[in-house]
């Protein structure tokens, strides 16, 4: 029997993912490289993500807006997508999304969310054959089961979840359901070896959904995925890194864009400034902007240093800084500023354990200061 051509499998309609799995595809593609065509999969009933469904099978594809600075120079381009090619609802396409599954992904690519991985107590038992699970977890669960009672080979998780060790953390949700609902423990060994489950890190700001499908997004994008002896890229693009040390780009972009963030927005609230003032705003002031830069080269920069990461650090502030500055883009300080203590903590307190972990003094006043007072 003649098997099926190989899919991307995506979970999640995000404007996030169509300004950078699905724009990265459609770039490799225009440069000539093969690439499987994507499926994108909406796993929630959200009236709203099911409109973007019908953008998603448009043969003319979507638009995604690239805006922002390059070097100092404004860019904008607009990019038509073309690399999905159809869009599905799990609860109303399940079983076209069940023969997908099993008979043409190769790749697996998600981005489900904050709690995108938590299993809701209806989806703790096996499902019937006629039911739909309601999570992700239980949908992927379900999915592989069926893959692996049909002798298929195991598949590529690519989760972009904004989760440490994403891979890991999604292999072991997969795995305990499976157990939790009584799976074959042969089926458990398959997820475990046969599957391979990428850790990975995005770094990407989208600013703006375009309707019915596309986004506006800047220019500068990241995504760092860690060697596996067997893994396999679906494509390849300037902006994907294959790594043997992701923790090092984990570190850079939660210590520096996200410290960075945090530190604009705690200005923000104890300034008491404008309810709608925006990161480009804020660089705008100069005395914000020289403040910004002191904590960068005094603080930060040293505490990367003692860990051997001064160089990258520092190319990394500069681009930081310089997409903080983009003109195009309205990132408003109150949205950064939900939910700060813990932020704080992750961004900033975690910093400072990472740094004095080393054995190394690094004074850090103003982020110590910060940590000790996060509201």
């Amino acid at each position: 029997m003649t098997r099926a051509a190989p899919v991307i499998l995506q979970f999640g309609t995000s404007r996030f993912l169509q300004a950078h799995v699905d724009l990265f595809a459609e770039e490799a593609r225009a440069a000539g490289q093969e690439v499987p065509p994507i499926v994108i999969v909406q796993t929630t009933r959200d009236a709203e993500r099911a409109r973007r469904l019908a953008g998603f099978a448009d043969p003319s594809g979507f638009p995604v807006i690239l805006r922002g600075l390059r070097d100092g120079v404004r860019e904008e381009r607009t990019v038509q997508v073309r690399s999905v090619r159809e869009g599905l609802s799990a609860a109303a396409d399940w079983d076209r999304l069940v023969a997908l599954a099993v008979e043409a992904a190769s790749h697996i690519v998600s981005n489900t969310g904050d709690t995108g991985y938590a299993v809701p107590e209806g989806d703790r038992a096996a499902p019937r054959e006629d039911q739909v699970p309601a999570s992700f977890c239980g949908m992927l669960t379900e999915l592989l089961h069926r893959r692996w009672q049909a002798g298929r080979p195991g598949v590529t998780m690519l989760p972009c979840e904004l989760v440490v060790r994403n891979g890991d953390v999604l292999r072991a949700a997969i795995t305990g359901l499976a157990r939790e609902q009584g799976r074959d423990v042969a089926f458990v060994a398959w997820l475990d070896k046969a599957c391979i489950w990428a850790n990975t890190l995005v770094d990407r700001i989208v600013s703006e959904p375009l309707s019915p499908a596309g986004a506006v997004a800047e220019p500068y994008a990241l995504w760092a995925i860690e060697r596996q002896p067997t893994l396999v890229l679906p494509f390849t693009h300037p902006a994907i890194v294959l790594t043997g040390d992701l923790e090092r780009f984990e570190r850079l972009k939660l210590h520096i864009l996200n410290l960075g963030h945090s530190w604009l927005a705690a200005r923000w609230h104890g300034q008491g400034d404008a309810p709608d003032q925006t990161v480009r705003a804020a660089l705008a002031d100069a005395e914000t902007r020289t403040a910004l830069d002191r904590v960068m080269a005094e603080e930060v920069l040293p505490g990367f240093a003692v860990h051997g990461m001064a160089d990258e650090a520092k190319d990394y502030i500069a681009t930081t800084l310089e997409r903080f500055a983009n003109p195009f883009l309205d990132h408003r300080l109150s949205d950064i500023f939900g939910g700060h203590p813990a932020k704080v903590d992750k961004r900033i307190g975690e910093f400072i354990r990472w740094v004095d972990g080393s054995g190394k003094a690094v004074a850090m006043p103003e982020l110590r200061a910060l940590a000790a007072r996060p509201s």
